[in-house]
């Protein structure tokens, strides 16, 4: 028992190291999450419990990264915490309290004041009142000045460029353009103005946990010249100093951006 102290000193020591290391003028601006490996966590650390212990805990490692996001001076957070696939796949059961556990994960954030929330997603998909509650939360935040969350909810790369291909082509009709006219004028900003995440700055670095390698869909349109960090810990494990080394393994990269 005598020796968690010192070990509790060591790690704050190498975390700051960590910081204070960091070349502040190569950090990223934006910065998305995969937060992956919360059933797995639950069924190794709780397993008298259901799965929405998991969740819980994932939950509220989300909030514990969000304030490091915003100590380091991150512009914009991007958190992906529920994919379109895992909606549909899911049990009934499973589901209904894992929105549970999002909302009021979304509540809490809006409810700082410290932070403006915009949720990202096929929010028609959700039931109506958990749509609801989410989009009274990120109304409540409109006008904050400060870090600029976005909550990947019932999100999907394949659902986000059909949503952005629908608002498109209803844009375009709305003003009497005919199809030939759009499929001989149509650009790539065109299509990225009707993204959910229209008008931000594409994420600089995506972090994955649990050991897995792939994106799975996410920001599939914007990703095209994001840093990849891929990371063992299961998500509730996720600690601050694996944060840090994101960021200074980011910082130390070349980004030549497909050059």
């Amino acid at each position: 028992m005598t020796t968690v102290p010192g070990a509790k000193f060591l790690y704050s020591t190498y975390e700051r190291r960590l910081l204070d290391g960091l070349d502040r003028s190569r950090l990223p601006h934006h910065v998305a999450v995969l937060a992956d490996g919360n059933r797995r966590w639950a069924r190794a650390n709780a397993p008298g419990e259901d799965i929405i212990a998991g969740y819980r805990a994932g939950a509220a490692k989300l909030e514990e990264f969000v304030g490091w996001c915003d100590e380091v001076g991150l512009t914009i957070v991007t958190l992906w915490v529920l994919s379109t696939d895992n909606l549909q796949r899911a049990s009934e059961e499973e589901v209904g309290p894992l929105l549970d556990v999002i909302v009021e994960l979304v509540e809490h954030l809006a409810a700082t004041g410290r932070w403006a929330v915009q949720i990202v997603g096929a929010l028609d998909l959700l039931p109506t009142s958990v749509a609801t509650s989410l989009r009274e939360a990120s109304a409540s935040t409109v006008g904050v000045d400060g870090m600029h969350i976005n909550v990947a909810v019932s999100y999907g790369g394949r659902h986000e460029l059909r949503d952005a291909f629908r608002s498109l082509l209803a844009d375009e009709a709305s003003k009497g353009t005919s199809l030939d006219d759009l499929a001989n004028h149509l650009e790539i900003d065109h299509i990225a103005d009707h993204l959910y995440t229209a008008g931000q700055p594409d994420p600089d670095l995506i972090i994955r946990t649990s050991g897995e390698q792939r994106l799975s869909g996410f920001l599939m349109w914007q990703s095209a010249h994001s840093e990849f960090y891929f990371c063992e810990a299961l998500w509730p494990d996720f600690r601050r100093v694996d944060f840090l080394r994101a960021l200074r393994a980011y910082t130390q990269r070349e980004r030549r951006f497909g050059r």
